[in-house]
């Protein structure tokens, strides 16, 4: 099966390497990291060479690594149905810069790329209708960045003197507590090995 990768990944070196910066055949599978501006050359490309026919967009999603200049990485994965064959395709962006959005290829890409750009805040250009899809619109925030905070930004409730939906602040109801195994909070028993449980034995003695 690596070998078969191995394969492809020359093929496509040979007819698009231009475009390719790097190939990796992992966990069963080939993934071609590409040039941002290429990314539209190379998914047509993937689509209808016969050395390739990655007829089928499977998804596209979004990964953060905050520590890179360029922090996203938005991957396509594809399938051939002919080959019996998947493959994954990542490009590399940073939050102000759009990546061509891919719709005319694979109009299945409309929803993906909404979503994320609606978790990540990626930017797809020449997308016919990018806007949120999964939050609010009046959502701050994306939620899958790495920086993005647990407890969210806003909390949303229904008011029923306003007979509306409200937005406020998130409050937490009590600060930061640590629980242990004696703690009421916790249920009762000891568990064996407990070194509080081990102080109190001493000090009764």
């Amino acid at each position: 099966m690596t070998e078969i990768k191995n394969e492809l990944a020359r093929d496509l070196k040979e007819a698009i390497g231009d475009a390719i910066l790097e190939t990796v055949v992992a966990f069963g599978e080939l993934t071609l990291l590409v040039q941002r501006s290429s990314v539209l050359d190379v998914l047509k490309f993937l689509r209808d060479d016969p050395r390739a026919l990655f007829s089928v967009l499977v998804d596209i999603c979004g990964v953060d690594y905050p520590g890179r200049s360029e922090r996203f990485d938005v991957v396509y994965h594809l399938l051939s149905p002919k080959r019996n064959e998947r493959i994954r395709v990542k490009v590399r962006t940073d939050e102000v810069t759009p990546v061509d959005s891919c719709v005319e290829l694979f109009p299945a890409a409309n929803w993906f790329e909404r979503e994320t750009y609606d978790m990540y805040g990626v930017l797809f250009d020449n997308h016919p209708d990018l806007r949120r899809i999964l939050t609010d619109y009046g959502f701050a925030g994306h939620p899958l960045r790495k920086d993005f905070p647990l407890t969210g930004y806003v909390e949303v409730r229904y008011d029923d003197e306003l007979k509306r939906v409200v937005y406020e602040p998130v409050k937490l109801a009590q600060a930061f507590r640590r629980f242990d195994n004696l703690s009421p909070w916790e249920g009762g028993g000891v568990l064996p090995g407990d070194e509080k449980a081990s102080m109190d034995d001493g000090a009764d003695g």
